[in-house]
């Protein structure tokens, strides 16, 4: 019999109940036995549902209270010495909270350990921090805990760790360069012993196998990196437990062939994004070892046509048999809970959905089916919701209002013949002071939304409160001195879903909250079809808030890099031609603002560099069209007008020849704009390219607060204003490029 499992499961609950029973932690309402009791029970809830789902092998381990690699960090006691954690003694909940936030209902205060998106997903993990010398050991309980719990509970138990490699490379330190620095090898030898004591542990326990998550499997390592592996499970070989060694997301490439040369007992390969790899694996995979197929998409929404998949499967079921498992191609994490819980979601597209719950479904049909049970009523369910939402009017549009699929204006002209005709309509000083990002927005203001969405509240009654804080916002950045305002984006629910209620295309959940940092969630939207701009969507709150001022105010408009990567996208079009069905919506919008006197259009992109695919050869066609997007935004704009790129949280090393192609007029990074490229390529094109960049930051940087003001408390805005008023003070008294004098 084929074997179900699972990669990782959603851990935030139905109804969020673990982000209340943290935040209510950390704000002292309640207690750590409390949140622990919280904690269990949704563990329980969880494994239950997953078995009564029909999974043979439960996930224990991918439960975590912050965050995987976190939990992973603290059980091998990776520790930065700042926390104050005591060297022989385990770790705690409340250090574990100071890592990850800085702050504990415990503990003094400290830096939070940095944040990083996890492989081009929204998710944030707690990047380790290591330094040479660093002395492991087993210092964190959680694993061995939740395991006892499980077994307790009678389910068969497959523990999730990160492996030791995945695990390094995404860890940083002062000492480190890039993520493939090999440096960091050198902290195997002291590493590897606490793996060992790690998997004895859990054998002593009763578990048979055990799941090693090595995503980087997906990516072109370095040889150094490639060598490692072979080196690592070679010393894991004599562990008393199965290993299974979990690979990808996305496509091994060359790397399939090294993981199938590893003495592990199983496998596991993503056959959804890299369908191909999956026969390749099979004929290159011991037969008396696991296979496991990841055969549902376990990133996206879209429901799975079953019947294609089952034919695929059933001649290794034939070979294989039991050595056959089938799970999601990845952690379910990345997607909602349960579909069922969406009432108010049209019935058509809820068809074409499948959330965490129903890939659970879909895997119990695949194997009833491989087991010779009838599930033809299932496969032509599946059949019809995937040739319903193919055929759909709803996704593919015979014709686009707006000229949303018209080819894009000429290209904007030179950056010396923009810069005199933007000066000439808005003179400014070198270096502006300026803000970016949304104010914070007040529980009134909230509960004035939700009431307004509700039907009980007038669009009037709402408007008169959103104005207000509108001009809140704008009388705090005149009193701060800032040279170029904001609006404040008070009448925006969130960046990403306030642009997407308002085009035709994108559908959105009640219930379909995504962990995205700790106990940060977010409602992604639904893009499944062609995007159609009907009317203004900022115009009117912009207008409005330059007619309080004498002063500038900008234009702010979500990124069409940004809108994709927050959102679960059609996977029917390639995403370049989604990216540039968004850029076309967004230049009628900009082409809206400027012909309504706005002079200054921000455009925010921090999922430009969340997106960044990690495989390496895949990032030249990502930020070709990323650029492409850009260039179409932005003609929107006569040469008067100002384009200002906001890349949020970016690292600008990463998109040196990027920024150059893009040619914005306004530049701000929320941190130190370096300009070196991710590759250190020796040839005079990457050092012109990086010289280029280095000028055009600049040049062209604007000073800003980091980020969005929206996490603060109103009464720290001023002194984040005024921070940014004299970063562009001292910018100008120790002189700025002449070409940024001029503009």
């Amino acid at each position: 019999m084929t074997l179900l499992h699972n990669l990782g499961f959603p851990r935030l609950g139905a109804r969020r109940e673990l982000k209340t029973a943290l935040e209510a932690y950390w704000a002292g309402e309640t207690t750590v036995q409390a949140l622990q009791a919280t904690g269990r029970a949704l563990r329980a809830r969880h494994w239950q549902l997953q078995r009564e789902a029909g999974l043979d092998r439960v996930p224990v381990g991918d439960f975590a209270w912050y965050d995987q690699v976190l939990e992973w960090s603290a059980t091998v006691g990776a520790v930065p010495a700042r926390f104050g954690a005591d060297a022989a003694a385990p770790v705690t909940l409340d250090t574990l909270f100071r890592m990850a936030r800085g702050r504990a209902p415990t503990g003094a205060p400290a830096a939070a350990c940095a944040s990083r998106a996890w492989f081009a997903t929204n998710y944030h993990y707690v990047v380790p921090e290591l330094q040479p010398g660093l002395r492991f050991r087993l210092a964190y309980e959680g694993l061995f805990d939740q395991v006892a719990e499980a077994l307790a509970l009678g389910h068969a138990v497959k523990p999730v760790i990160p492996g030791p490699l995945s695990w390094l490379w995404l860890g940083a330190g002062e000492a480190y360069g890039a993520a493939d620095d090999s440096a960091k090898l050198a902290l195997l030898p002291t590493l590897l012993p606490v793996y060992a004591t790690v998997l004895a542990r859990l054998a002593a326990l009763g578990v048979d196998w055990v799941q090693l998550d090595e995503p980087i499997l997906a990516l072109a390592l370095p040889s150094v990196w490639r060598d490692a592996f072979r080196g690592v499970y070679g010393q894991l070989l004599d562990a008393p437990v199965k290993l299974l060694l979990a690979a990808g997301p996305g496509s091994l490439g060359d790397n399939l062939a090294l993981a199938c040369a590893l003495p592990v007992a199983g496998l596991h390969i993503d056959a959804v994004q890299a369908p191909g790899q999956l026969e390749a694996a099979h004929a290159a995979w011991p037969p008396d070892r696991v296979l496991s197929a990841g055969c549902v998409d376990g990133a996206n929404v879209w429901r799975t046509d079953l019947a294609p998949v089952l034919e695929r499967l059933r001649p290794l079921a034939r070979a294989r048999g039991e050595r056959l498992w089938l799970a999601p191609s990845c952690s379910l994490l990345h997607l909602p809970m349960d579909l069922a819980q969406e009432d108010a979601l049209d019935a058509e597209l809820k068809r074409w959905l499948a959330f965490a719950r129903q890939r659970l479904e879909e895997l119990a049909v695949l194997g009833r089916g491989l087991a010779g049970q009838d599930v033809h009523a299932a496969l032509a369910a599946a059949r019809a919701a995937v040739e319903s939402r193919r055929t759909s009017a709803r996704v593919h549009r015979a014709s686009l209002p707006g000229g949303t699929h018209a080819e894009p204006a000429h290209p904007r002209p030179p950056r010396a013949q923009r810069l005199h005709a933007q000066q000439a309509r808005l003179p400014l000083p070198p270096a502006p002071a300026t803000a970016v990002g949304a104010f914070p927005q007040s529980g009134a203001l909230r509960r004035a939304r939700r009431d307004w969405k509700a039907g009980e509240l007038t669009d009037t009654a709402y408007g008169r409160i959103v104005r207000a804080e509108i001009e809140r916002a704008v009388r705090g950045q005149e009193d701060a001195g800032l040279d170029v305002l904001a609006h404040g984006e008070a009448e925006r629910n969130d960046m990403v879903e306030y642009f997407g209620e308002l085009l035709a295309g994108f559908a959105f959940t009640r219930n379909g909250w995504v962990q995205s940092r700790g106990s940060h969630c977010v409602k992604p939207p639904i893009l499944f079809g062609d995007v159609v701009r009907a009317a203004p969507m900022t115009v009117g709150w912009t207008r409005y808030a330059q007619s309080l001022t004498a002063r500038p105010v900008k234009g702010a408009l979500t990124g069409p890099l940004t809108l994709l990567q927050r959102a679960f996208v059609r996977d029917d079009l390639p995403r370049a031609q989604l990216c540039r069905q968004l850029a076309l919506a967004l230049r009628d919008e900009v082409r809206d603002l400027a012909q309504a006197g706005i002079a200054v259009i921000q455009l925010e992109e921090p999922g430009l560099y969340q997106g960044l695919p990690w495989q390496r050869e895949a990032r030249a066609a990502y930020l070709a069209s990323a650029v492409d997007a850009f260039r179409i935004v932005a003609c929107g704009a006569d040469s008067a007008t100002r384009i200002h790129l906001h890349l949020g949280a970016a690292h600008a090393q990463a998109l040196a020849a990027t920024l150059v192609a893009m040619d914005p007029d306004v530049l701000t990074v929320d941190e130190p704009a370096g300009t070196t490229p991710c590759e250190d390529r020796p040839d005079a094109g990457a050092q012109a390219v990086r010289a280029a960049a280095a000028r055009l930051v600049a040049e062209r940087r604007w000073e800003a607060p980091p980020g969005g003001l929206k996490t603060l408390a109103w009464t720290d805005v001023p002194a984040a204003l005024q921070d940014a008023v004299r970063a562009a003070a001292a910018r100008r008294e120790g002189g700025v490029p002449a070409s940024q004098a001029v503009a």
